[in-house]
């Protein structure tokens, strides 16, 4: 399996640290003082001191608007599920609340979308079948 890698701005590098390793629980890889990897779910994101990308809600999905562009990953839905109670207890201001999408459709999903401290949003979903990921 090939890996992705992505590598986006931020604007605090101890911040970033926070939030993907300690609460998002991403293991720390190589650094220097003005960027970081780590370790999101099994791919790499490069974080980078520098001015973070622009969004806006522009995304229309269902009867949603999200953050354009986004990143995030699709986790099985325990493992889903185990960090979004991870994220409400933290008390982590969601762009959208973890819910259900496409309910009973082919691709029926959760989601939740959030942003780093940079402001980079991201979305998690959370799959009963990874396998059914790209259905249609």
């Amino acid at each position: 399996m090939a890996l992705f890698h992505l590598a986006f701005n931020v604007s605090d590098l101890d911040d970033t640290r926070g939030f993907y390793g300690t609460l998002l629980g991403c293991k720390e890889g190589r650094s220097t003082d003005t960027w970081v990897d780590f370790d999101f779910f099994g791919h790499q994101l490069s974080c980078h001191l520098g001015k973070p990308f622009d969004s806006a809600p522009t995304g229309k999905v269902g009867n949603c608007d999200v953050p354009m562009p986004h990143f995030g990953a699709v986790l099985p839905m325990a493992d889903w599920r185990a960090l979004a109670d991870k994220l409400t207890a933290a008390g982590i201001e969601f762009i959208l609340e973890p819910q259900i999408r496409f309910e009973g459709e082919p691709g029926e999903q959760s989601t939740m979308f959030f942003t780093d401290p940079a402001g980079n949003p991201i979305e998690i979903k959370g799959m009963a079948n990874l396998d059914a990921a790209f259905d249609t």
